[in-house]
């Protein structure tokens, strides 16, 4: 019996069949094509220079904005991976970094898109829209996770025409209107105001558990339809820390090119109101906001504890640029 099991024991193992062998290198390849894949998908694009005429012809106001509005929305499909936000295959569908970012930037192309019909290219409430723009801005809220029956990236492509067309009547002179005056470029601060204090709220509730409520704060005469407690739960979920911190990073990529347009279209209103400085300080805070991220990982340390907190980093950026939108409008409602 002994000498039985010790010729067993010592006889030689027989390899591996080759398709095993095969199987687990193509595994091992598709792994890690996978991960260098979502790796490159995921970074952020750079922030480009906005323009501030066509070629070969003149400076016409309300092009840098329209221009910088198609080129955002443009990127927002064509940088590397294309659209994500959609998408049911790996490595895409395993990805939530970049899908955030382009929630964030998209929140910012619809908001700008539907400034440019409601206000820019009105100069009245019963004046006629414009009917590339029109068409074009409810294009842009298709819902950004539907991959089919609509396709989003069918409808926003379909939207970047549009404005295309209103940009390329601008610039021609033919049949198309841009009204740089302060009251529109309050209307579309107001829209920004309310993203970067939302942002800025709920960047910081990673580290509050609770807050007081000031729903009603104010008004002794204000009604809710229903029962507020004094104590509101805001702590925002650990797997959810990213998520924020990402969308952050995508509306101040896009609030930058933003800015810089308005700040192109919209100079001789900020002259008059002597509103330029505000404007470059609130594009300097979104800039600081976009600096390369060392980390791997987004980290949610304490407040005051010996880790790092990346979203509290990034709601102080916001909050400075978010003060600096009201101290803007409140420069251009005076006379």
């Amino acid at each position: 019996m002994f000498n039985r099991k010790q010729a067993s024991a010592d006889k030689p193992q027989s390899p591996r069949p080759v398709w095993q062998k095969l199987t687990a290198a193509v595994a091992l390849g598709v792994l890690l094509l996978m991960t260098v894949l979502g790796w490159y998908w995921s970074r952020m694009p750079d922030v480009f220079w906005v323009n501030t005429k066509a070629d070969g012809q003149a400076e016409v106001v309300g092009f840098a904005t329209t221009d910088t509005l198609v080129r955002v929305a443009e990127v927002l499909l064509d940088k590397p991976g294309g659209y994500l936000s959609n998408d049911v295959m790996p490595p895409s569908v395993f990805l939530d970094n970049m899908p955030n970012w382009e929630f964030g930037v998209l929140q910012q192309v619809r908001d700008l898109s539907r400034t440019i019909r409601n206000d820019y290219s009105r100069s009245q409430s019963q004046s006629k829209e414009d009917e590339d723009v029109a068409k074009a801005d409810p294009e842009f809220n298709v819902d950004h996770q539907s991959w089919i029956m609509p396709r989003s990236e069918t409808e926003y492509r379909s939207a970047i025409e549009g404005f295309t067309r209103y940009r390329d009547r601008l610039a021609g002179g033919r049949d198309a209107q841009f009204f740089a005056r302060a009251d529109n470029l309050r209307e579309w601060l107001s829209q920004v105001e309310k993203r970067l204090g939302s942002l800025s709220r709920r960047l910081g509730d990673s580290v509050m558990v609770s807050v007081i409520n000031t729903d009603l704060a104010g008004d002794s005469a204000a009604e809710s339809n229903s029962s507020l407690p004094d104590n509101v739960p805001v702590q925002t979920s650990w797997f959810k820390i990213d998520d924020i911190f990402f969308e952050a990073r995508g509306t101040s990529w896009a609030l930058v090119h933003f800015f810089r347009a308005a700040e192109l279209d919209f100079h001789q209103v900020l002259a008059d109101k002597n509103a330029a400085t505000s404007m470059r300080q609130i594009i300097r805070e979104l800039e600081a906001s976009l600096q390369p991220l060392r980390s791997p990982v987004i980290l949610n340390g304490g407040g005051f504890g010996l880790t790092a907190n990346h979203s509290l980093v990034m709601a102080n950026y916001l909050a400075r640029a978010n003060a600096a939108v009201i101290n803007l409008r409140e420069l251009l409602d005076q006379g």
